[in-house]
């Protein structure tokens, strides 16, 4: 018999999975149901499973809900019957969080990262000798913006992980100015965070007044052709936030004020609801460099000089948003200590290609999740020799109390100093576990199963990351930009992984395990084949941009389509035109005219084989298809030319 734990003899017995997500990892929770025990791996598993399939209570006054509950997810995730039971819950859990903060303050205890205390700029200013960037070198008004927003709230905002996007967004979140959003039909890990005086944020009805079209967000959970009545559910009976409360952007500023070595206030991507004290290490024409006071360079970026990310000294106490304390590095005795190595260059990364900024918060909150020392990983072939480089005993340190002329003298320029890690890393991801970061080429040929016109929308790269989490993307992004779900679904290899791929065809939500990859030449293996069976580019994903274009495409990629369309096509022209399947026909009508797979969906739902392409016509098309008129024309002068050839 098996002990404690299933250990034994143990043969044929399959480690337990989650309840909800079939996960095999530790099952931290458990709910009895109808005499059974149900396990789950996360807090989140066990709150979908409620939600879907049992009656949910109130957090505050343990009244069934009826209704589409209020939920927040942090720390933990709670339903509210209502808006005054969740005000009621956070001004106690606030009360309880500052008799806690008192009791540990007065204990010599200190957190990390997360604690806000009292701070003062000017003592620290002063202690530092360093002087403050003026409010006129910012993107912001001069006094911060009242935020009337309400959570629960609906409004217009672009999806942050495709910016070409407009859709529906509810506000989950407040902290001072910042609104946090989560886009209505995404789940609830892709959150992201906004002013209110953001151009990314608008009233609902913005989008259809200026000529567009709110879209489902990238990952929509459900089938797309159930948007329009998403829409409507979403929007009918909701509280929508009046224009009122919108704010206009300000004006930037007419140039680049910035000097090396004064201090502003600036929000951490990595943790995108956290503004931290920092300094400009670095200027490069239109670009400065953010380096936070205190915190290892992991989490220091480029940003343009009118970025929204960046704020004056002073403002987190003028907006009400809580400004985190500088960081406490090893040996540090609250003055301003750097610890530098001087052999080593080129160490503060170069400014990125001059692009939009990101606005606050588009991080997801995925990676917000994370430690702040996973911005290790941004050179991912190079993360572990940096790491030996580092800590290696022939590096020169030194380390000095320097003073604001000291800044001046000697900043963190991209060609002569290495900020020397100091804190321990207390990264989630192993030290060992390879980074990986895949590039999109939108340039290179899609092949017959992608809309091209998704793919355009799809993001630069995704990563660099973890490989399971890059490689869910990656190939989740595949089946989010198909023409159709099932077809490419089939596609997909199956295994024993840790990757989860989900799409939703034939009314159900399918899911898919991939199997385990584990180093970095696994992952483009299992891409690449992917690639050949979706008959694209084999440089669709690379791991580095392609600068100069595609030579694949340009040399084989078309040569490589062409041969299969032309042996599609010779092999179906020996068969009759009636006998065709609905792919065939699909096949042979893009074959004909590639702008013709926008509409490959159309003739999968209303199952066109060959026999119904050869009775269809103009008004059968527009009437009952949805066709416009000239798609519909040119597939009549298809079907004319199939019929002239006298062999269906």
């Amino acid at each position: 018999m098996a002990g404690v734990g299933g250990k034994g003899s143990g043969k044929g017995r399959t480690k337990p999975c989650c309840a909800w997500c079939s996960e095999k990892r530790d099952l931290k929770y458990c709910l009895a149901v109808d005499h059974q025990k149900k396990d789950f791996c996360s807090e989140m598993c066990l709150h979908d499973y409620k939600t879907a399939f049992l009656k949910v209570t109130c957090a505050f006054c343990e009244c069934e809900i009826t209704k589409n509950p209020v939920v927040i997810t942090e720390p933990s995730i709670k339903d509210f019957c209502s808006q005054q039971c969740l005000q009621k819950h956070n001004a106690k859990e606030l009360n309880s969080q500052l008799d806690k903060q008192k009791s540990k303050q007065s204990s010599g205890f200190q957190f990390q990262y997360e604690i806000t205390g009292v701070f003062d700029w000017d003592v620290y200013l002063k202690e530092c000798n360093a002087t403050a960037a003026p409010a006129e070198w910012f993107k912001q008004y001069a006094v911060p913006p009242k935020n009337e927003f309400r959570i629960g709230m609906k409004l217009e905002a672009f999806d942050p992980r495709n910016t070409t996007s407009t859709c529906i967004a509810t506000v989950v979140g407040i902290q001072g100015p910042l609104l946090r959003l989560r886009l209505d039909g995404g789940d609830n890990k892709n959150d992201f965070w906004r002013l209110v005086d953001s151009s990314d944020i608008h009233p609902i009805g913005h989008c259809e007044k200026n000529g567009g079209m709110l879209q489902p967000p990238l990952g929509f959970r459900m089938n797309a052709s159930s948007w329009p009545m998403f829409l409507l559910k979403t929007l009918n009976g909701a509280d929508i936030a009046p224009s009122k409360i919108f704010m206009k952007e300000p004006e930037s500023p007419p140039r680049n004020f910035f000097d090396v070595g004064v201090k502003l206030e600036a929000l951490d991507r990595k943790n995108p609801h956290l503004i931290c004290p920092a300094t400009v290490g670095a200027v490069k024409d239109d670009m400065i460099f953010i380096t936070f006071d205190g915190w290892r360079g992991a989490f220091d970026y480029w940003c343009k000089y009118d970025a929204r990310d960046i704020f004056p000294v002073g403002w987190c106490k003028a907006s009400g948003h809580p400004l985190q304390l500088p960081g406490n590095k090893a040996g540090s005795s609250g003055k301003c200590k750097i610890k530098v190595q001087v052999p080593l260059p080129s160490t503060v990364p170069p400014p990125p290609p001059v692009s939009k900024p990101p606005s606050p918060g588009s991080q997801t909150p995925s990676n917000s999740t994370r430690s702040r020392s996973n911005g290790v990983s941004n050179n991912s072939e190079k993360s572990q020799q940096s790491l030996q480089q580092t800590v290696s005993p022939s590096s020169t340190v030194i380390e000095n109390e320097i003073s604001a002329s000291d800044v001046d003298i000697k900043p963190p320029s991209p060609s002569t100093t290495k900020v020397l890690v100091t804190e321990p890393d207390t990264s989630s991801v192993s030290k060992s576990s390879p980074s990986v970061c895949a590039y999109i080429n939108h340039g290179c040929t899609c092949g017959p199963y992608l809309n091209p016109r998704r793919i355009s929308r799809l993001p630069v790269k995704y990563g660099p990351g973890s490989l399971n989490r890059v490689l869910r993307e990656a190939v989740q992004t595949f089946i989010d930009c198909a023409e159709n779900e099932k077809n490419v679904f089939s596609l997909l290899k199956q295994g024993e992984g840790k990757v989860i791929i989900t799409a939703n065809f034939d009314g159900k939500m399918h899911t898919c395990r991939l199997p385990p990859v584990e180093k970095v030449s696994s992952f483009w293996n299992y891409l690449e084949g992917l690639f050949d069976d979706l008959m694209c580019c084999e440089n669709f994903y690379t791991s580095q941009p392609l600068e100069s274009g595609c030579t694949k495409c340009v040399s084989k990629g078309p040569v490589r389509r062409d041969c299969f369309v032309t042996s599609l096509i010779a092999e179906k022209c020996q068969s009759k035109p009636s006998e065709w399947t609905v792919d065939d026909v699909i096949h042979h009508v893009c074959s004909v005219d590639p702008n013709m797979m926008t509409h490959a969906d159309l003739f999968r739902k209303h199952e066109i084989d060959g026999k119904a392409l050869l009775l269809l016509n103009s008004d059968m098309m527009m009437k009952y298809m949805g066709l416009k008129l000239g798609p519909a024309l040119k597939i009549c002068n298809l079907i004319e030319k199939l019929k002239a050839k006298r062999f269906y």
